[in-house]
């Protein structure tokens, strides 16, 4: 991947990648729902921004959520790609949907999640 000068370089997370396994969404995916979210919300770790695209149909909505992480240091700006999922259904807005219960007990090993 060619990082555009000034643009902040992706970490990915080892959880982001297998929860990306699971739920078949590639890097692609979630950097797309990341640069071009539906919808923003306060994610549930500290310092944490969770990014939702809608998907599915009308019949069958679902959303991709991603939660993200924008780390600065003196040199360089990398962006912590933390998890991400699918989400079935419609999810309630000015508040994160329910997470997945693994991916809290991740989050909570990984000390992101208090």
């Amino acid at each position: 991947m060619k990082i555009v000068q000034g643009s902040p370089q992706l970490y990915w997370t080892m959880h982001v990648k297998r929860k990306m396994r699971y739920y078949a969404l590639s890097e692609n995916r979630v950097k797309r729902v990341m640069r071009k979210p539906d919808r923003r919300e306060f994610g549930i770790a500290p310092n944490t921004i969770a990014v939702m695209q809608k998907t599915g149909t009308k019949k069958y909505p679902t959303e991709i959520w991603s939660m993200y992480q924008d780390v600065t240091s003196k040199r360089k700006r990398t962006t912590k790609v933390i998890s991400a999922w699918r989400y079935p259904g419609v999810s309630p807005k000015g508040k994160l949907p329910e997470i997945p219960e693994d991916t809290l007990l991740e989050l909570k090993r990984m000390g992101l999640n208090d």
